[in-house]
């Protein structure tokens, strides 16, 4: 009993952390599916978001914000396979935030996981929009 007495905070903040997450998660997930456009996991080529050039070291230090925010999902999802929370939900955030070499592969392949494009063109439907143009790897199975 001890030991669970020096966890006591630890605890109550990590359950605190957990439940706030899980929170932003529900309402984050949603937002974001609804504002992807329609052929965002289509499209032969993927359009960058950039500031002009005029100001690069702003551009440069937004980038690596939403990396690092993407990362920290990232992590969080993970954690949340394994604890209370919106593990699997939390993961795609963070990869959809984050740019790396094969994003656009790992998106195709996650959204050909059975029911997450049936999950995905659910929430587009309860907010009125049309479903997501499906990969043609999903069309071949």
């Amino acid at each position: 009993m001890e030991i669970l007495s020096e966890w006591h905070s630890v605890l109550l903040w990590a359950s605190g952390l957990s439940l706030l997450a899980a929170l932003a998660t529900l309402a984050g997930v949603p937002w974001v599916v609804v504002r992807l456009p329609r052929d965002y996991f289509t499209r032969p080529r993927r359009e960058v978001w950039r500031l002009p050039s005029s100001r690069p070291f702003v551009g440069l230090a937004l980038a690596i914000l939403k990396n690092l925010l993407g990362l920290v999902l990232v992590i969080l999802g993970l954690i949340m396979l394994v604890t209370p929370g919106q593990g699997l939900a939390t993961l795609l955030i963070g990869f959809l935030l984050m740019n790396f070499p094969g994003k656009f592969h790992v998106e195709q392949w996650l959204v050909s996981r059975s029911g997450v494009m049936k999950g995905l063109n659910w929430l587009r439907l309860r907010q009125g929009k049309p479903p997501f143009d499906e990969p043609a790897a999903e069309r071949d199975h």
